[in-house]
C-alpha cells in the first residue's frame, strides 16, 4: 500500500471523536515513517559525513580502478576518488586526466573542464592537498599518511533525482566547497559533473612573503 493510499484509508474511518484522535495519531506516524523512508533512500534531510582513507595515492588509472571505492556505487566514493586522482596533477597530469575521464562517466572530461583544472592548479597544486587531513597553512598543506578525506552531504544534497552535490573542506578556506555529481540509472554508478572546489585558498607559508 502506497503512502497516499494509507492516508485515504485512515480518513475513511468513523467520524466519532475517539476514532478521529486515533486517525490523527496514525496519520502522524504514517507521515513520519514515509519521511524517514524517503530520507533513507535519497539522503535528503540529512547531514552525513563519510571518511575515506587511502594507504597511497593511485598513480595510474589501473591502480585507481583496483580500489574498492572504484565501484562508484555511491556519490561519496566518486568524490573521494576524484580528489585523490587530482593529487597527481603536478607529477603526471596526463595520467590524472585518464582517471578523471573514468570518473566522469560515459563521456570524457570536456576541453573546458581540462582548461579549468589547469587554470586552478597550475603552480597551486597544494590546493588539492589542502582537502586531506593533516594539511595546514603552516606545513605547506602536507597531508598526513595514510591520506584521509571527509566527504559531506547536507539536507539539500539530493534534492533532484539522480543528481547530487557533496562537499569537502579545505584547511586553507573557511567554507566547505562542492562537487556536483550525476547517477547513471542503468548501472547505479555515480560520476562527477563539475569540480567546484578548486578556488584559491590561503597561501602556504613557503609561498607567502608576508608570513
Amino acid at each position: 500500500m502506497g503512502f497516499f493510499d494509507a492516508i485515504k484509508r485512515l480518513f475513511s474511518g468513523s467520524s466519532n471523536g475517539n476514532n478521529n484522535n486515533n486517525n490523527a495519531n496514525n496519520i502522524k506516524k504514517t507521515v513520519e515513517t514515509a519521511a524517514n523512508t524517503i530520507a533513507a533512500n535519497t539522503g535528503k534531510g540529512k547531514n552525513e559525513v563519510q571518511t575515506f582513507t587511502f594507504a597511497k595515492i593511485p598513480k595510474t588509472l589501473e591502480e585507481l580502478k583496483a580500489l574498492p571505492e572504484a565501484k562508484l556505487d555511491t556519490p561519496f566514493k566518486c568524490v573521494a576518488l576524484t580528489m585523490v586522482a587530482l593529487l597527481n596533477y603536478k607529477e603526471n597530469p596526463e595520467e590524472m586526466f585518464k582517471m578523471l575521464d573514468y570518473l566522469n562517466g560515459p563521456e570524457p572530461v570536456s576541453p573546458y573542464t581540462r582548461t579549468f583544472i589547469h587554470d586552478r592548479l597550475k603552480d597551486k597544486e597544494f590546493v588539492v592537498a589542502s582537502f586531506f587531513k593533516g594539511s595546514s597553512v603552516s606545513n605547506d598543506y602536507t597531508p598526513t599518511e595514510p591520506y584521509t578525506i571527509d566527504v559531506k552531504a547536507n539536507p539539500y544534497s539530493f534534492d533532484n533525482e539522480n543528481y547530487a552535490t557533496l562537499w569537502v573542506k579545505s584547511s586553507g578556506a573557511d567554507n566547505e566547497r562542492s562537487i556536483a555529481l550525476r547517477k547513471k540509472p542503468s548501472t547505479g554508478e555515480w560520476f562527477f559533473r563539475e569540480i567546484q572546489c578548486l578556488g584559491d585558498i590561503r597561501k602556504p607559508v613557503s609561498k607567502d612573503s608576508w608570513a
